[in-house]
């Protein structure tokens, strides 16, 4: 049974290595990543949301259901053009169990390349939800969380929230 990592969980903030193998036990994890993700209402999980120190991804795209499992994913062009959403993450929880959210500026499409569960290489323009989707978490792979593109005063705010749900 995998397990989900808070904040505060030191493996959040860890660099993942790339992936050299698609094993079953891997594509396996992947299947229940999907389950744990769409069971919580989740778009999208990274391999140290559940303690793995790994680049691969599970996410779904919210307007089709189609799902994405991204094995060392990588963004290799961001636009320009930028544009602000409501975030939120399943490590990231208030008092009441639930993320807490914030508005994010992030680029408002992105190119990826990534491999599937198939080993093939694949790349792919996303924009809009989908964009903001991968852009997140890629990020959870670097050890990044979307509280880090908030301002001081805002973040600190929100992990008032988030410290509540911790005591």
């Amino acid at each position: 049974m995998l397990q989900m990592k808070l904040c505060g969980d030191l493996v959040l903030r860890e660099k993942c290595s790339p992936v050299s193998d698609i094993t079953p036990e891997l594509l396996n994890i992947m299947n229940e990543m999907i389950k744990m993700m769409t069971d919580q209402n989740g778009v999208g999980l990274a391999a140290p949301q559940i303690g793995i120190t790994q680049r691969f991804l599970v996410m779904m795209n919210p307007e089709t259901n189609e799902i994405y499992r991204m094995i060392n994913p990588k963004i290799v062009s961001k636009s320009d053009e930028t544009c602000v959403m409501e975030e939120g993450c399943l490590s990231v929880l208030g008092a009441d169990g639930l993320p807490v959210y914030s508005n994010v500026r992030r680029p408002a499409s992105v190119e990826v390349e990534w491999i599937n569960e198939n080993g093939e290489k694949l790349n792919a323009k996303m924009t809009g939800t989908l964009a903001r989707i991968v852009q997140h978490e890629t990020d959870h792979l670097d050890g990044i969380l979307f509280i880090d593109y908030l301002s001081g005063v805002k973040r600190e705010m929100l992990m008032r929230k988030v410290n509540r749900g911790h005591k």
